[in-house]
């Protein structure tokens, strides 16, 4: 089992930063990979960024590159994703969400794949 707490949302300016934080507990984290998903109003809920188990492999969208980048403190077992220059296109629930599996699997951009999510944090960017 994995319980998973997403904090840091707000509302913020274009241009601005944030930097979202889900708090891990649960034997199965450390054995995960890791990923933010985020679903706009009216839309289906989409993959944002990704971490391998091990910490050393990430996945990004294309319209977060460059922008957003995803890490892990295994000590404090929580991920971050931390968010720059962001637009108004970026307001969104963003969850986090793990998924168990073996060292060599690669990072999944699937919801379907993701066995454990988070309540979501909300993130308003306004223009």
């Amino acid at each position: 089992q994995v319980r998973l707490v997403e904090s840091g949302g707000e509302l913020v300016q274009a241009g601005g930063s944030l930097r979202l934080s889900c708090t891990a507990s649960g034997y199965m984290y450390g054995r995960s990979n890791m990923a933010w998903f985020r679903q706009a109003p009216g839309k289906e809920r989409e993959f944002v960024a990704g971490l391998s188990r091990n910490g050393k492999n990430t996945e990004y969208a294309d319209f977060v590159k460059g922008r957003f980048t995803i890490s892990r403190d295994s000590a404090k077992n929580t991920v971050y994703l931390q968010m720059n220059a962001l637009k108004p296109d970026d307001t969104a629930v963003y969850y986090c969400a793990a998924d168990p599996v073996i060292l060599t699997a690669g990072i999944s951009l699937s919801e379907r794949d993701y066995d454990y999510w988070g309540q979501g944090t909300q993130v308003t960017v306004s223009s």
